[in-house]
């Protein structure tokens, strides 16, 4: 009943939510008038906003609806546009064999005009227009629907050839510049779904388009049928086709290998890959035949034939033919061919389009072909024409090296400009670019980097961005100058060092100049060391370069914080009661005991009494508590260069302890105090000088001479002038 009355009173708002008449500030008012107090208009309020996200959702609904009933009209229309397209193609198609027709029937009617027999005439005439259409039509296969690929009929006149490629160019976008090349015909074609080399993944519908000289490999474009997009165009002389064997469920499948890649295609069934096979052998053996015999024509001597030699000597025929070659090579360099001719052009529209790679391959083939060849006046003014294109080229590139230029993108952005630059042979320059690029691109992430109020928080950023700039540099440049040998890997260990050397200034600022504690800074040179660590995955160790720039530094700080140790001693000393410690709760004397065993004091027990007494002097505990937090934070910041600053550090705070404990023992008169100040002196002795002694030889690997010396002189300290006992 409740629910039938709340759906009617949902329905009741909606409709006057949703009337014209309807004005929200009377609305409003009537509400307030007519609500009993803050639970009633709360109510209400949730009514409207419930409602309120029933009418979202609904509006969602339609619009999902809407935008769905768009998609599919839109891919109607599409299939509408593809069909009105091809039936325009086979209009045309006809239209070229009705034209077609009068061509075909001329051989006909010139035969009946010489007085031929009309029923030969007739019968020729009729065997030529069948033939003619088949061929004017192209390879079956061509246009969509088509159920698998065919051969065009090698015989096809030149007319229909070009037809054919004309129809190839209207299907498949991109591929404008095949026009190029006269006397190019489409000789195979059919759909083909290309895999993955390495997993043998589908990877998408192609079409490949075999012409008498090379492959097109065009992707189907699902969206506009029978519609093709360029996608690769591959040379048959530099083509390899090898057969894949039959492996379920993947099967026929043949390999295409083009150095240095290969791809991998499957045909619809095995008879297609059989006639793929086929074709592609017999085309590349005929372009190679083609070529073989524009070779020999080309070679063959074109002035009056040599009369036979009478000798059989090889090495005289051989020198008979070496005597004209010196005018013939002077005649082989051609520049009159057209790619040389427009290469300066070719050239400025490279270097305008930043299209780098291109203008050095056009460069690369120019060498190529002038190699071997002598320099006549024509070919030097060539030289001069590109010698200024090859300058623009390098202060293009010396350009996008620059630090002015964008340092997004880390080294990798490099990695164009300084590769055409090495092929121009300007290894040092480029090594050189590249190093002063990253430079500027690890100072400005530096610099960027925000300071942080904890100093050890902004350290791991600092190794982090430092860190990582430095590992991503080295192995780009590994990359990029692998193969040059002109000395660049010393270029960039210097780089690398001074490199350090920035990160170091920025990390003595936040560590050390700010005045932080010794247990920050050696955690923050600890988080350094592990960071410089990582570089030796690379084979790049810098750990001896961060500890040469770090060691003074460090000295300062390890001097600092000694002198602390020893004013505080001091001061202790003065105020020096020799009583006994009360640490009134057992919770204290716990916790006192657990400090004491982190300090590798074991035997601390034996100097605690009754209750939460303890038998030895508060100096005492402050001063072995203070010399090893001393000790483990300078271990943390030890390297061999600050092993005589740590020791003397070290026999300094203790010959202060040592020498209050002396003189103490030697002015003291009361018989019970100097009991419980030999036993604070034995606690020393025997049990915390050992300790540094033991806990310096393990951080450091090597014992310590004079802290040794210093325990056995401690030894020999005499209770009090009169007296010859040692303390024990």
């Amino acid at each position: 009943m409740t629910m039938a009355m709340s759906d009617s009173g949902a329905s009741r708002l909606r409709r006057q939510l949703e009337s014209s008449g309807f004005e929200a500030r009377l609305y409003v008012k009537q509400l307030s008038q007519q609500s009993d107090g803050d639970r009633d208009l709360q109510e209400h309020r949730q009514r409207i906003q419930a409602l309120a996200e029933e009418t979202a959702q609904n509006l969602k609904r339609n619009v999902y609806q809407n935008y769905r009933q768009f998609i599919e009209t839109a891919r109607e229309i599409s299939y509408l546009e593809s069909e009105m397209y091809q039936l325009s193609h086979l209009l045309t198609e006809q239209k070229s064999s009705l034209e077609s027709i009068p061509l075909t029937l001329l051989p006909a009617a010139a035969a009946a005009a010489a007085g031929a027999a009309a029923a030969a005439g007739a019968e020729e005439g009729g065997g030529g227009c069948p033939g003619g259409r088949d061929h004017l039509r192209g390879p079956a296969g061509f246009f969509p629907g088509h159920g698998g690929a065919a051969r065009d009929n090698q015989s096809a006149g030149e007319e229909g050839k070009q037809r054919t490629l004309t129809t190839l160019l209207e299907k498949v976008e991109g591929c404008r510049h095949l026009l190029e090349t006269p006397g190019q015909y489409l000789v195979y074609n059919g759909d083909l779904v290309e895999y993955e080399a390495d997993h043998m993944a589908q990877l998408q519908r192609v079409h490949g388009f075999l012409m008498n000289d090379c492959l097109l490999v065009a992707t189907w474009l699902p969206q506009r049928r029978g519609m093709y997009r360029y996608n690769a165009l591959y040379p048959l002389d530099r083509l390899a086709v090898v057969n894949v064997k039959d492996n379920p469920p993947m099967k026929d499948m043949f390999k295409l290998l083009m150095f240095p890649e290969s791809r991998i295609f499957q045909a619809e069934n095995a008879k297609i890959k059989r006639e793929w096979l086929e074709v592609l052998e017999e085309t590349k053996r005929a372009l190679s035949e083609k070529r073989r015999r524009e070779q020999e024509e080309a070679a063959a001597p074109r002035g009056p034939p040599h009369a036979s030699s009478q000798t059989t000597n090889p090495f005289e025929d051989e020198e008979e033919e070496e005597e004209p070659t010196t005018p013939e090579v002077e005649e082989k360099v051609d520049l009159s061919m057209e790619w040389i001719q427009e290469l300066p052009e070719d050239l400025d529209v490279c270097i305008a389009q930043r299209d780098f790679e291109g203008a050095v391959d056009l460069l690369d083939k120019l060498n190529h072909y002038l190699e071997g060849k002598p320099c006549p006046p024509p070919v030097k003014e060539l030289r001069a024409k590109v010698d200024e294109r090859v300058r623009q080229l390098t202060e293009v590139l010396v350009f996008e090296l620059s630090p002015d230029r964008s340092l997004r993108g880390g080294p990798k952005a490099t990695r164009r400009a300084v590769s055409q630059l090495i092929r121009l042979g300007q290894c040092t320059k480029a090594c050189e670019l590249f190093l002063r690029n990253r430079a500027a691109a690890v100072h400005t992430a530096i610099r960027q980097l925000r300071i942080e109020g904890a100093t050890l928080l902004y350290i791991h950023k600092l190794c982090h961005v430092f860190f990582t700039s430095l590992l991503e540099t080295a192995r780009e440049f590994e990359t990029d100058f692998a193969g040059t040998n002109s000395g660049c890997y010393s270029a960039f260990i210097v780089w690398a060092r001074s490199a350090m050397g920035m990160f170091v200034d920025a990390f003595s600022k936040q560590v050390f100049d700010s005045k932080e504690s010794l247990s920050t800074a050696a955690e923050c040179v600890k988080v350094a060391k592990e960071h410089c660590q990582q570089l030796g995955d690379i084979g790049l160790d810098l750990t001896f370069i961060i500890h040469a720039l770090l060691v003074k530094d460090i000295q300062g700080a390890l001097h600092s914080y000694k002198e602390i140790i020893i004013e505080a001693t001091k001061h202790r000393n003065s105020e020096e009661m020799w009583r006994k410690m009360n640490l009134m709760t057992p919770e204290a004397l716990g916790k006192l005991k657990e400090e004491m065993k982190s300090c590798g004091v074991s035997n601390f027990e034996q100097y605690t009494g009754d209750d939460c007494w303890v038998n030895l002097s508060y100096t005492v505990v402050a001063f072995t508590k203070q010399t090893m937090g001393f000790l483990e934070e300078a271990l943390k910041l030890y390297f061999p260069e600050l092993h005589m600053v740590l020791l003397e550090s070290l026999v300094e705070i203790i010959l202060v302890a040592v020498q209050h404990v002396d003189y103490s023992l030697r002015c003291e008169q009361d018989p019970e105090k100097k009991a419980f100040i030999r036993q604070n002196a034995s606690f020393l002795y025997e049990t915390v000088l050992p300790v540094v002694e033991k806990r310096f030889e393990q951080g450091v690997g090597k014992p310590a001479k004079q802290l040794q010396d210093l325990r056995n002189a401690s030894r020999l300290i005499r209770v009090n002038p009169e007296s010859t006992t040692s303390v024990v």
